[in-house]
């Protein structure tokens, strides 16, 4: 352990404040962020997706934001290999690395050295599956994979043909068991009361949309991003798109984006109360939470 290179990692719900910390914690110890955010990682998803802006920076450099075009997916094999390039540069320049994002899968596979599956797209399957809705895709994932199934998007029509398709290659969508971690790494982990976390995942919306949520989905949309992908990109873009169709009202639209906002909170928690090692923390504890860095960066 002693010889593992350190690395700090910021998990938890969204809007549970992971970014103001991770800026804070960044500017006291000279680190530098990396993102683990799946949908910050592509251009234009500014406002939507939450995306930290220069002025939230204050000066603290951030890697792997706008990285990839918003009309492809770029796969979490694609992710680790451009986080692992930026932990190494980060490094390289005497500085520690920050993950700080919410997408757990991220966080695992740069932390413990996952590999994944190299499956080729199946055209043939893909057609197939596009014509059934996202219920029937989800019962069938689960027929053949309940465990990939349990923690998936189960309303994102992309994720669920390509698990399906990585399912019917080989058999079932492998587990990720953890490889020997190659860092020594401290897991900074924030979360709130239900009722708090619930308000804060409202006021943000509501701030988004001031921002001008809506017109940069619009703007998306006339800059060649299909509702299909728009849709399929989850979330707060699902929803956005189908208003802009005109599919549901704006009021319909919020309350989706507030309700499943807040139903991913739950399975982002569920998918780091996993890890027994990760020291949790209120967002507003910034001198708990330093002193638990600085020991970290000591020992």
């Amino acid at each position: 352990m002693l010889n593992k290179p350190k690395i700090i990692a910021i998990v938890g719900p969204t809007s549970g404040g992971k970014t103001g910390v991770a800026v804070e914690i960044a500017r006291k110890i000279g680190g530098e962020i990396i993102s683990t955010d799946s949908r910050q990682i592509y251009r234009g998803l500014d406002i939507g997706s939450g995306k930290v802006t220069k002025k939230e920076m204050r000066g603290v450099r951030h890697h792997l934001l706008d990285v990839a075009s918003s009309q492809r997916t770029l796969s979490v094999a694609q992710y680790k290999k451009l986080a692992d390039r930026a932990v190494r540069d980060v490094m390289k320049r005497g500085k520690l690395p920050i993950l700080c994002g919410g997408t757990g899968l991220y966080v695992d596979a740069i932390l413990n050295d996952q590999t994944f599956p190299e499956v080729p797209p199946n055209l043939s399957l893909r057609k197939t599956l596009t014509k059934f809705s996202t219920a029937q895709l989800f019962e069938k994932l689960k027929k053949l994979d309940p465990v990939r199934a349990a923690n998936i998007d189960n309303k994102n029509p992309h994720r669920l043909i390509r698990a399906i398709e990585i399912a019917t290659a080989l058999g079932s969508v492998p587990a990720l068991a953890p490889a020997a971690s190659k860092y020594d790494a401290l897991i900074i982990g924030l979360n709130l009361p239900r009722e708090e976390l619930q308000q804060r995942v409202h006021t943000r919306l509501i701030a988004r949309l001031r921002k001008g949520m809506i017109a940069e989905a619009k703007h998306l949309h006339e800059n060649r991003l299909s509702w299909k992908r728009m849709e399929a990109l989850g979330l707060d873009y699902r929803y956005l798109a189908q208003f802009l169709q005109n599919k549901i009202s704006k009021e319909q639209m919020m309350y989706a984006i507030e309700h499943e906002s807040w139903l991913y909170a739950k399975r982002q928690m569920v998918w780091f109360k996993r890890n027994k090692s990760i020291h949790w923390f209120r967002y507003d504890e910034p001198d708990k939470i330093l002193t638990t860095v600085q020991g970290f960066i000591k020992r």
